[in-house]
């Protein structure tokens, strides 16, 4: 009977009582991630998009003069090495600007999202390299990068995937037209469309 009345009692004992301060921090920090994961990368930088098309139109052009094939990939490689300092240092300077930081939750999804169709491109040139189908880098390396752009601008402003679209439409046409047009559409994809949308993003979100 003792032991019935002990269990009895252990059970309409009430709870302890709950630490307001600690239900508020998780709330807040609830809150907290909730909107990071709603919000949009907005330090895509737009006349650091404009310098990276002015680039490419200068690496078109060198490219197209190159007598070997060695050398004209080369230039592009540079072209590319160049574009992405130039890219990560404009974000940079954007993110000081907006006060927003690379490592937002927002920031690491868009390159995430971004590096499986980058590293995608890397190996399918590779392929191509090896087995000696030099004519088809360039619409694949114009897909690749619009796919990176379109899944990565997810997180963005909405003009990021729209370029990145217009990206991959350049880039189907190009597997249409003449190998010899190539450093052409190198130029308009990497160079026409980097300029086109970099002002208007740096006109419409701030830089």
């Amino acid at each position: 009977m003792a032991q019935r009345q002990t269990i009895r009692k252990e059970q309409i004992e009430p709870d302890e009582p709950v630490n307001i301060g600690d239900r508020a921090i998780d709330n807040l920090k609830f809150i907290r991630e909730t909107m990071e994961r709603s919000t949009v990368f907005t330090s895509v930088p737009g006349y650091g998009g404009i310098l990276m098309g002015a680039t490419a139109v200068v690496a078109a052009y060198i490219a197209h003069s190159q007598a070997f094939l060695r050398d004209w990939l080369m230039v592009w490689l540079m072209e590319a090495g160049l574009a992405f300092f130039i890219g990560l240092l404009a974000m940079w300077q954007k993110t000081k600007l907006t006060k927003t930081s690379l490592f937002s939750t927002p920031a690491r999804k868009l390159l995430m999202n971004s590096l499986p169709p980058m590293l995608c491109g890397v190996f399918i040139t590779l392929g191509l390299w090896r087995f000696g189908h030099f004519e088809a880098m360039i619409p694949v390396w114009i897909l690749t990068y619009g796919a990176a752009v379109v899944c990565g601008g997810a997180f963005s402003v909405k003009a990021v995937p729209l370029m990145g679209w217009c990206f991959i439409a350049l880039g189907a046409v190009a597997f249409f037209l003449p190998a010899n047009l190539g450093n052409t559409m190198m130029g308009l994809s990497f160079g026409a469309l980097h300029i086109i949308f970099g002002f208007i993003i740096g006109r419409k979100f701030g830089g």
